[in-house]
């Protein structure tokens, strides 16, 4: 009866006093924003632990909310019902589509969905059906009721005889004047070269650089549009003179690195990089990984270090630390592997080349993978080896870290070299799905119960079983280097690429990580030699001080005897004198071995002065700020012209 009332009134055949009119209309203005109104608060409850609030932000970000909304559902009730069915519905498709990828993303990263990784999406695909499986039911009710309730409304739509352009019209003049007044509540963005300026709202919302942070400003509705308009259709910014005296300032320093007491300790020797997926802390050890356990403890072990990780491609992430000494941008959007046509003078290969080295990478994957084979060829490598370019493979077999070594043809490329070799090899089977039921799950529990009798495994079991395979690899490796007079010869550069993120269940992190903060992305770092104990004194060595991925490629430079300068990368070596130790991340975070610090404040640890707090906030930012402009302005290039 209601309903048939409610459109008689809208076909006004029933006339409503003007309070009662206006009522009516506020209650289906409201009906239809329900929907639109529920899923930004969804996201908003799923990442309520992201530490960034500012007091400039909420009338912004009320505005932005009630701006699009009232778009959307005032159009569709100024046009006819059809069309305005029409309207309602492919705007509440698009935009449950966004949410619910947002959903799915952030379960899986702690991030939440931007569409340049729409540019990863081939890097992706090999896992996104197990994250979506393996999401929260809670979401999937959520999103079954929000499509039920929407159902119901299409089909019960308001009746209108009439277009309504007068209404069409205010609204979206309305929403355009809005949407150029909205962003001036936050406050005025400061100054480029401040140390705190990422955490201005304004600024945040100008370089919509940080998921996260634009999520809290602006909602789902203007960051998905914001999204959108960053990431295709902005314009290329202009040179900005300011940068660029910035960058001749920073590299004209140019000073030359000071020896220590591990400098050119490896002089003349092979070096192995090793890139181990997903080989978390506390996978790796006695029990679970008893042969890379082994090497690490007769080994120069850095125990206090940190990935860099970011929340896509985070594996390339790391290769690009390690190769370059540079990181994926923080204060703009861009991928990793986006700047393969940069220079990279000062590379890993590149300097390994000058000295007579051979450097080749090697890798399961395809060259096209994160454009790999661009990317190395680019760092100054040989060659980048795939075995599925390289050898056809019937089964999933190629995903076994073994086949690195048992492989023919990567036998030959890795042991039968002559001459000074540096290889990059990057392990692959500790990865998502973890699931016995997986195909790959099924290719190793095949092994492990040859009987079929496979018994319930949890998502951690999986876990350490697909660890063991990389520590099969590892032995594999070891009895190469001996069999091909390589053992006493060759170094070993280990390093994780991230954090465990991948697993589904998040608790089993809680079981042996801090998960509260950035410190989650504590992996294992170290470096073996055969001779380390004649080398150093000690087959044992451990150090404290924090370092990340950034400190790899100079820390390993001065072992080799290399000479570089200082300014040509972000990171240090970790053995210099003058080096405290630091780890910084992709929000401004970081951590000094004393002090955590979020949005430039103190939140764990011990005590540090406000100048001190201020002074090292200002360096990790001018560190960022060096990063970016270089890779943003390809500043290496630049210098050679």
């Amino acid at each position: 009866m209601i309903l048939k009332v409610r459109n008689q009134i809208m076909k006004n055949k029933i006339k409503l006093p003007k309070k009662e009119q206006t009522l009516y209309w506020l209650k289906n203005i409201i009906l239809l924003a329900l929907p639109f109104i529920v899923m930004d608060v969804v996201l908003r409850v799923l990442g309520h632990k992201i530490n960034y609030f500012r007091r400039e932000m909420i009338a912004a970000n009320i505005l932005f909310n009630i701006i699009w909304i009232l778009l959307i559902v005032l159009i569709a009730l100024s046009l006819k019902r059809r069309a305005a069915k029409i309207f309602y519905t492919i705007c509440f498709i698009i935009f449950f589509l966004v949410f619910l990828t947002n959903c799915i993303y952030y379960s899986l990263t702690g991030f939440f969905f931007s569409f340049h990784l729409i540019l990863m999406a081939s890097e992706g695909s090999d896992y996104i059906l197990d994250t979506i499986l393996n999401t929260s039911p809670i979401i999937y009710l959520i999103c079954a009721v929000i499509i039920g309730y929407v159902v119901y409304l299409i089909i019960h739509f308001p009746k209108r005889e009439k277009y309504n352009w007068k209404m069409s019209i205010g609204v979206i003049a309305g929403f355009l004047l809005l949407h150029i007044i909205t962003p001036f509540l936050m406050g005025s963005a400061n100054d480029s070269l401040a140390w705190d300026n990422w955490r201005n709202p304004r600024n945040v919302y100008n370089n919509f650089n940080d998921s996260n942070k634009c999520m809290k400003i602006c909602g789902l509705y203007e960051y998905t549009a914001r999204d959108l308009y960053v990431t295709f259709l902005k314009p290329s910014e202009k040179e900005n003179p300011e940068d660029i005296k910035y960058l001749n300032e920073v590299y004209s320093q140019h000073t030359t690195h000071s020896k220590n007491d591990y400098t050119g300790i490896f002089e003349g020797k092979n070096i192995i990089f090793l890139q181990l997926e997903g080989a978390d802390s506390w996978l790796l050890d006695k029990d679970t990984m008893p042969n890379l356990y082994k090497l690490k403890e007769e080994s120069i072990s850095f125990d206090n270090h940190y990935s860099y990780y970011n929340g896509g491609g985070s594996t390339f992430n790391s290769e690009l630390a390690v190769n370059t000494g540079l990181i994926t941008p923080v204060s703009y959007v861009r991928n990793a592997y986006s700047f393969s046509s940069n220079s990279f003078k000062y590379s890993l290969a590149n300097i390994m080349k000058e000295k007579g080295y051979q450097v080749n990478a090697f890798h399961m994957n395809t060259g096209e993978y994160y454009s790999r084979r661009i990317n190395y060829l680019n760092w100054g490598y040989d060659n980048y080896y795939s075995l599925l370019d390289e050898n056809s493979y019937d089964d999933l077999s190629y995903e076994l870290d073994r086949e690195l070594v048992l492989n023919k043809s990567f036998y030959d490329k890795l042991f039968k070299s002559d001459g000074l070799f540096m290889h990059y090899i990057i392990t692959y089977t500790p990865h998502t799905p973890f699931s016995a039921d997986s195909s790959l799950g099924k290719l190793i529990t095949s092994e492990k119960y040859p009987d079929g009798n496979v018994p319930e495994l949890s998502e951690e079991d999986c876990a350490r079983l697909y660890a063991g395979e990389t520590d099969y690899f590892i032995q594999l490796l070891m009895e190469a280097l001996k069999d091909n007079g390589h053992y006493d010869d060759t170094v070993i550069v280990a390093y994780a690429d991230h954090y465990l993120y991948t697993l589904n269940d998040k608790t089993i992190l809680d079981k042996y990580k801090e998960t509260d903060n950035n410190l989650i992305n504590h992996t294992p770092f170290f470096i073996w030699s055969s001779d380390l104990k004649e080398k150093v004194g000690s087959s044992s060595v451990h150090i404290d001080k924090v370092n990340s991925q950034i400190d790899i490629l100079p820390t390993v430079l001065n072992m080799f005897g290399i000479e570089y300068i200082n300014e040509n990368y972000i990171g240090s070596d970790i053995f210099d004198k003058s080096y405290t130790g630091f780890a910084f991340f992709s929000d401004y975070s970081w951590y000094d071995g004393n002090v955590y610090v979020e949005n430039g404040e103190i939140i764990g640890g011990g005590k540090m002065n406000e100048e001190q707090l201020n002074e090292k906030n200002s360096f990790i930012n001018s560190l960022i700020r060096k990063n970016d402009l270089t890779l943003k302005y390809d500043y290496f290039r630049r210098m050679d012209n």
